[in-house]
């Protein structure tokens, strides 16, 4: 006997106890997030398996693509100089340049440009991700993917660099794709930690593709200058060349459709893609190698990776080459 008596009640001697109503809400609080942490995370400590992590390191060639494009297209510089330790020692991307925009469209591309460099930090808080890739950010680059989706040479070469909406239209090639892997990836992962990151990255990149696709949709039926090319025309060709290097049948889409694949059949706008139920496609890692590459061959590298993405899937298909 002689202990101390408990805080907030009387009796007995016993052991330090604080049975007040603040502490016992602060109990239960704690108690209750540790709960949600383990059902929505899954435990800080609970190992990810390899084929999530796989899955989770192959959207870094997307993100660092993304990163890369945006920063330089809005501030004129990259990761180099804004967050060089995520860079991982990997060699500069080429051609990248500061594009000629307007006030309104520099600040929506700094927004995405930051955010991609969180997307890449968060990545790379849950694995241990790769160096960046080479990339090939240059306006013949840019070029190329136009040409191709043309069937021939536009006259000048297509600049993404030289207007806003150039820079708007090249920048519908980029975040579509990554979202379309990240649909893709989801039912596969296997970790809670694993689907949580990915739901969060599908999210946002889903966000920007819209913003893109809803300020070209504006402007969908204005002729690009010097082309004579409408904007719409442009997502189109685009999108056809993704269906067409995925390999994979209608999984992109162009801003004006033909009216019995818009929204249940009723309608020729297309501000957002979706299937026959208004539900984003998904794209394996293949398809994407495939497109991103220009190649139509997942082992085969050009386009934006002219040495070939990285990671252990993208690796897997060079060594096949």
């Amino acid at each position: 006997m002689g202990g101390p008596a408990p805080l907030g009640a009387k009796g007995f001697p016993r052991p330090l106890l604080d049975l007040s109503p603040k502490s016992f809400e602060k109990t239960v609080k704690a108690a209750f997030g540790r709960i949600l942490r383990w059902t929505v995370y899954g435990s800080r400590d609970s190992p990810i398996p390899q084929s999530d992590i796989d899955l989770l390191e192959f959207p870094l060639n997307l993100e660092y693509l993304e990163a890369e494009f945006f920063l330089y297209g809005s501030m004129g510089r990259g990761l180099d100089y804004f967050a060089p330790n995520l860079t991982m020692g990997g060699p500069k991307p080429l051609g990248a340049k500061k594009a000629n925009l307007d006030p309104y469209t520099r600040d929506v591309i700094r927004q995405f440009a930051w955010q991609e460099v969180g997307h890449l930090r968060a990545i790379k808080d849950t694995v241990q991700g790769f160096p960046r890739p080479l990339l090939d950010l240059s306006t013949k680059s840019f070029a190329k993917i136009m040409d191709a989706a043309f069937g021939k040479r536009l006259s000048p070469p297509f600049d993404p660099y030289a207007s806003s909406l150039h820079y708007l239209i090249a920048s519908y090639v980029i975040p579509y794709v990554g979202l379309t892997g990240y649909v893709g990836a989801n039912p596969k992962l296997q970790a809670a930690a694993s689907k949580r990151l990915v739901a969060g990255l599908l999210a946002v990149e889903s966000g920007q593709d819209a913003v893109i696709r809803g300020l070209l949709y504006e402007y969908a039926l204005i002729r690009l200058h010097p082309y004579g090319i409408t904007v719409a025309e442009f997502t189109n060709r685009i999108s056809d060349l993704r269906n067409k290097l995925g390999q994979e049948g209608i999984k992109d889409e162009g801003l004006v459709v033909p009216k019995k694949f818009g929204a249940e059949g009723q309608i020729r706008g297309n501000v957002l893609a979706g299937d026959e139920y208004s539900i984003g496609y998904a794209r394996t890692p293949e398809e994407i190698l495939r497109v991103v590459y220009g190649s139509g061959n997942e082992s085969t590298p050009g386009g934006f990776y002219p040495k070939g993405a990285d990671g252990r899937i993208a690796k897997s298909h060079l060594q096949h080459s």
